[in-house]
């Protein structure tokens, strides 16, 4: 029989890691995924002690708090895939997934990092990519996509919104936004652009160093 005492201690710890999760959410918001943890103990109203021994590092604390927007990114692709114009669908993601990052600086760093150690963050990132493959393969057939653009391309569009973000968040909250249809316009498949060789793409190996070596210190 489990005594009413040991059910008090597993519902305080379940209690610490629900504040634990929240303040996480609103620290890695504001501050990003690199924000101390001491801070977030802080504002969760318990000892660093506490958080690790809830999450283990800080890849598991990420995971808890931004897993299922990264499973909202892999809603979005697979809602562009239905899309019945793939162009269409193409854009629509960019600029949706553009807005999630400008919405959540956590989810900013989340998008353009690497976590391999966390399945529940890579599962659906692999889902996103497998939906948006297949959309830039419909919307190349069809004529309206340039020929030779690949979802590694749509990742490099988000580390550069993370960026743009990054610098213009305060001082021209908008300008992500003028970013993103310049980048969406560069992918059109008509006149001139359409005409012009694109550089060789960055290779799945190359997009995924890049992403891991984005992911914030332990």
């Amino acid at each position: 029989m489990t005594s009413g005492r040991g059910r008090g201690l597993r519902r305080d710890a379940e209690a610490n890691r629900e504040r634990l999760v929240a303040a996480a959410r609103e620290v890695f918001a504001e501050r990003g995924l690199g924000a101390p943890l001491d801070d977030i103990a802080r504002r969760a109203g318990v000892n660093i002690a506490t958080l690790y021994r809830r999450f283990p590092d800080r890849d598991s604390l990420v995971e808890a708090v931004l897993a299922d927007r990264l499973d909202d990114l892999a809603e979005l692709a697979e809602q562009a895939l239905r899309r019945s114009d793939p162009w269409d669908g193409f854009q629509w993601f960019v600029e949706r997934a553009c807005a999630m990052q400008a919405a959540d600086r956590g989810v900013t760093e989340a998008f353009t990092a690497c976590f391999p150690g966390s399945p529940g963050m890579e599962e659906p990132r692999t889902r996103a990519l497998t939906a948006l493959d297949t959309l830039i393969g419909r919307a190349c057939e069809q004529g309206r996509l340039r020929p030779g653009v690949t979802s590694g391309d749509v990742m490099l569009f988000l580390m550069a919104n993370a960026g743009v973000l990054r610098a213009t968040r305060d001082a021209a909250p908008g300008a992500w936004k003028r970013l993103v249809a310049l980048l969406v316009e560069a992918c059109r498949a008509d006149g001139e652009r359409g005409g012009v060789p694109l550089p060789p793409a960055v290779t799945p190996g190359e997009l995924h160093d890049a992403m891991v070596s984005a992911r914030p210190l332990r």
